[in-house]
Parts: C-alpha cells; structure tokens; sequence
C-alpha cells in the first residue's frame, strides 16, 4: 500500500504559520503596498483574498505589458516575499515537536509516507523535518531525504538549517525520485526558490496552471503528484488544504475516479473545518 501525504497552510498554523486571512492583514500595512494597492485589497477581501488582488495585477501586466502596470505587481509581490520573510523569523523561534515521546513525534508521524507533498510555501519542513534524523527513524529505514530537481546554493558557512532555508534553484539532473530517500516536493513552488536568474519560483494568484507551465521543475513535480496517485492502493492523507485550488481538486479527483475499478480505493482524510472528522471515500 502506498501512502502519500499532502499538506496545505493549515498545517503550518499549528507553529504560528498565517492563514490567508491573516496574510491579508499583515499585507494592507507593508509600506509597499500603497493606497491604491490597499484598495485593491479591500475588493477582494470578501471573495478570494490578497490571491484574487494578485490575481487581478498579474492579468493586467500580461494584458497592457506597460510600467506602471509592472510596477503595481512587483509591489505587491515585494510585500508577499516580505511576508514570507517574516513568517520564517517567527518560524525560528518555535519549537516543532510538542511532546517527547517518540511514537507521538511529528517526525514519526511525517516519515511513515511514501511521498510529502506540498502546496504551501513557507519554510517550516525544511527548518525542523528535513535533517539528519530522516534517516534514523525507526519506523521506517530513509536513507535520507530529497526535494527532487532542486539544489541549494551553497554558500560559505553555511550549516545544514541554513543551507534548506536558503535559496535552491532548479536541477534538471536531479529530476528522479530516489527510492531510498524520502522525497519532499512543493506543488506551488516555495519562498525560497527562484530561476537561475533569480525569478522567484512561486505559484499565487489567479491562473495557477499558466504559472506552473511557465516553470519546467513546477510542472515536472505536478506530474509526480498524479503519478503517485494513479499507483494502485494508494491511500491520500490531505491535512490544512482548503480545497480552494480547482487544478489539485481535479488531479485528485481524476485520481480516485481512475482507482474506483482498483481492489482499493484512495482515501482522502480532510480536514477542513465544515468536514472535520470525515472520511471522504471514492
């Protein structure tokens, strides 16, 4: 059987991560969001939040292409990366695991998948899971861990901490799932990786999949995604996604529909507040 975990903000938020409600309140007072761009975010904070006011700045630089239209997007994207940022200091000051006993360790509880899947893009995993201790779980023998066709850029001095929390960039040649290694990979991207050109590798916004296409490791990791869905017997953990991306309900949803003739089907636990507790079955 086998096991594959997707993990949404919601999960972050048991350390202090921010949900998108908060995200917005901390977005209306960054100094590089102007009146207008406050505005903008007042529209949306009824319906899809800082993501629908990314969503409307990114439409208009692909429609009008001008300056002040570039101007207004990187301002905000400025203020998200800004966001980002802070979360990560608050991040640095929390202590991850809850308890000492092993069995009821969040590292216990993370090493028994075949797979972690990500659509949030904070750093928390790669602050206090993705270490050396992977490898000694006693439940199940990782040689270690990986976050397929990305590598870090070393700099020097840098520690193991430093080095998952700085800034990776894509590795075509390291696009293959080592069997031996637990493999990590972030749907949308992360708050620390960019392009070799420094182009920050993050999917908000409206069109997720027009983003997506743009980056070949963004669309290589959602190719893994229904890959490890499609396997027979497998079983879908989700914990703190709001079902809000409508391309990751779909690949979820083709998933168990292609599973429905297997001798078992895909289990979704969710745990989205209106459906706490359930067990979604297809």
């Amino acid at each position: 059987m086998h096991s594959v975990l997707l993990l949404g903000a919601g999960f972050s938020r048991n350390w202090g991560g921010w949900l998108a409600t908060e995200c917005f309140e901390y977005l209306l007072g960054c100094p590089q969001v102007d009146p207008e761009l406050r505005d903008l975010l007042w529209n949306h904070r009824q319906t899809d939040g800082f993501e629908g006011a990314l969503a409307d700045l990114q439409k208009e630089h692909f429609k009008k292409k001008d300056t002040r239209s570039e101007q207004r997007l990187r301002k905000l994207q400025d203020a998200i990366m800004q966001m980002f940022g802070d979360m990560e200091k608050a991040f640095a000051r929390v202590k991850f695991e809850f308890q000492n006993d092993l069995e009821f360790l969040v590292r216990s509880f993370l090493v028994r998948f075949d797979a972690i899947f990500a659509l949030n893009q904070d750093l928390l995993m790669e602050r206090y899971y993705l270490d050396g201790n992977v490898a000694l779980s006693s439940y199940r023998r990782w040689s270690g861990w990986e976050i397929p066709g990305m590598k870090p850029v070393l700099g020097i001095g840098m520690g193991l901490v430093d080095t998952n929390t700085g800034r990776w960039v894509p590795d075509p040649s390291a696009q293959i799932i080592d069997g031996n290694r637990q493999p990590y990979i972030k749907l949308h991207g992360s708050s620390n990786w960019t392009d070799e050109s420094g182009k920050e590798l993050l999917v908000m916004g409206g069109d997720k999949l027009s983003i997506i296409d743009q980056f070949p490791i963004l669309k290589w990791n959602h190719e893994r995604f229904k890959e490890y869905l499609s396997r027979p017997s497998t079983r879908l953990m989700v914990v703190g996604y709001s079902f809000g991306d409508l391309h990751i309900n779909q690949t979820i949803r083709d998933a168990a529909d292609g599973l429905c003739t297997s001798v078992r089907p895909i289990y979704i636990l969710c745990t989205k507040q209106e459906h706490q507790g359930k067990v979604i079955i297809r």
